[in-house]
């Protein structure tokens, strides 16, 4: 067994970005696939938001998160994000990430929805995700200290006897299972949005770091959250390219089949309105059989190609001009606010346990992540991560035994159909409590039956949001209940899970 001090999981942002605040120590970073590759954060679009401007401050910043988390985002984690968002900036531009700049050289910024000032941080125009991960991936390869470990799946979190973390243990591409020893773990697993039928991620993010967390008994939070953009492109495409809400804030509008405009009566921010009020118009246009549109040929036109590079090329590649044409939108699964439940330096509930980046839920994002904080979220943790590991004493990693594992066994492509299809019409926009029960049925009924892990792990992770918006009686930001239609007052508070929230059958299946 190979020891390190820390294992890194997930090869996105957050989880190089953590890999390399550990140096000096030895880091192992497994990932999925290629380093950056496939991943949700080399795709982020619209950009990275910090109070940067000079009409800005973290206040304003903090104040525009707390607003835009309809009631449930901690205050104290929303206002340290925030305060340290100027520092990330500067951070991440000294490992090489270009930024746009304006003529005298100082950060070009720009507006999203429920942000009350510029302070959204691009690069490329709309290609700032992968100008990210260009840069990191980068900075990772030419860093002596970890050892990438790629094409690799983590099967489970391997804990001591005291029940604390002593290492994990992954399967290679080639199918040989291996225990790896270090006494922290950090979780960068991403989301959960393949789990549904419409996304704008990877279809390979199933929430699996929330499967392995549970796995280990660490507590879970905010699982019924989940974050859907307004704006994905209506193609025959899966995952669906993302139309970034950057346009909006230049001035695009949402239309109808017959121009007439989508928001204007809905929300007194109209176009600009937060993702779950724009999400949930977009969705009852499309529900009551018509189609919505986002109208940018008058905001940015002819300029289009120039400012807004890869929702062009996307567009092109369906055969939509968007400088002279509408560009056909649907609701997709973006974001999940919730995840693994974590303090402000990261850490889980289980001893030795991180977790960082979309996986964990942190308390800023609360029922409504506001736009591009989640890209400063996945910059900032890693730092605290790795401040709080080295200030640790440090046990040596005893060996541990590598328990047998089955040959992987491919789910059919009609089983993740249906698990997609529950999801997105149970578990979606829009939710109720018969739709919420026939939809843990069908996911109970797919992990029984299926030889799959990796199926197993998706039908309950779905399990375990389709509870937590079962026990949430009200709507409430991105949970739609149109059975409990208002908030409710004494659901004002957070939720916490474990996997002891689902029946017996659906944890051991």
């Amino acid at each position: 067994m190979k020891a390190f001090d820390a294992v890194v999981v997930g090869g996105g942002l957050a989880g190089m970005m953590a890999a390399l605040e550990l140096r000096p120590l030895r880091v192992a970073l497994v990932s999925y696939r290629s380093l950056g590759e496939w991943t949700s954060s080399a795709w982020a679009q619209g950009g990275i938001a910090a109070a940067v401007g000079d009409d800005d401050s973290p206040a304003l910043h903090a104040a525009d998160t707390v607003a835009a988390g309809a009631g449930l985002v901690e205050k104290r984690v929303a206002a340290r994000l925030a305060f340290d968002g100027p520092h990330a900036i500067e951070r991440i531009a000294s490992l090489g990430v270009r930024f746009d700049r304006d003529a005298q050289e100082h950060y070009a910024l720009g507006r999203e929805g429920a942000h009350s000032r510029r302070r959204i941080l691009r690069a490329g125009g709309d290609a700032t995700g992968a100008e990210l991960v260009r840069a990191i991936v980068a900075a990772v390869r030419t860093s002596p200290t970890i050892e990438p470990l790629e094409n690799a799946t983590a099967l489970d979190v391997a804990l001591d006897r005291d029940g604390r973390v002593c290492g994990l243990l992954l399967r290679h591409k080639s199918g040989e299972v291996v225990a790896v020893g270090a006494s922290a773990v950090v979780l960068a697993t991403g989301g959960l949005g393949g789990l549904y039928r419409f996304t704008t991620n990877p279809t390979s993010s199933r929430g699996s770091g929330i499967a392995l967390a549970a796995r280990a008994g660490a507590r879970l939070a905010d699982l019924e959250f989940v974050q859907f953009h307004p704006t994905a492109l209506d193609v025959p495409s899966d995952p669906l390219p993302l139309v970034t809400e950057a346009l909006r804030g230049e001035g695009a509008v949402l239309v109808d089949e017959t121009g007439a405009r989508l928001m204007e009566a809905i929300h007194p921010l109209g176009d600009l309105a937060p993702r779950d009020v724009v999400a949930r118009r977009v969705f009852a246009i499309r529900s009551a059989g018509r189609r919505a549109y986002l109208d940018a040929t008058q905001a940015v036109g002819a300029d289009f190609r120039e400012r807004f590079p890869t929702v062009f090329a996307a567009c092109a590649r369906f055969g939509i001009d968007p400088r002279v044409e509408r560009i056909p939108v649907v609701a997709a699964a973006h974001y999940h606010m919730g995840g693994i439940a974590v303090d402000l330096a990261g850490r889980t509930s289980v001893e030795g346990l991180y977790a960082c980046g979309e996986v964990a839920a942190t308390g800023v994002h609360g029922a409504n992540r506001l736009a591009s904080n989640s890209l400063l979220e996945s910059v900032v943790y890693p730092e605290r991560i790795a401040n709080d590991i080295r200030a640790t004493v440090l046990p040596s990693a005893s060996g541990f035994a590598t328990p047998a594992y089955a040959a992987p066994v491919e789910a059919p492509e009609a089983q993740w159909d249906e698990l997609r299809q529950a999801m997105y019409f149970g578990v979606g926009v829009e939710r109720n409590e018969a739709g919420l029960e026939a939809a843990l049925e069908r996911l109970r009924m797919l992990g029984e039956r299926t030889a799959s892990a990796e199926l197993r792990d998706a039908a309950t992770v779905g399990g375990l949001v389709a509870r937590a918006a079962l026990r949430r009686r009200e709507t409430r930001g991105s949970h739609v209940r149109t059975d409990f239609p208002a908030p409710a007052d004494g659901e004002r508070h957070r939720s916490f899970s474990t996997l002891a929230d689902l029946p017996v059958a659906a944890q051991t299946a």
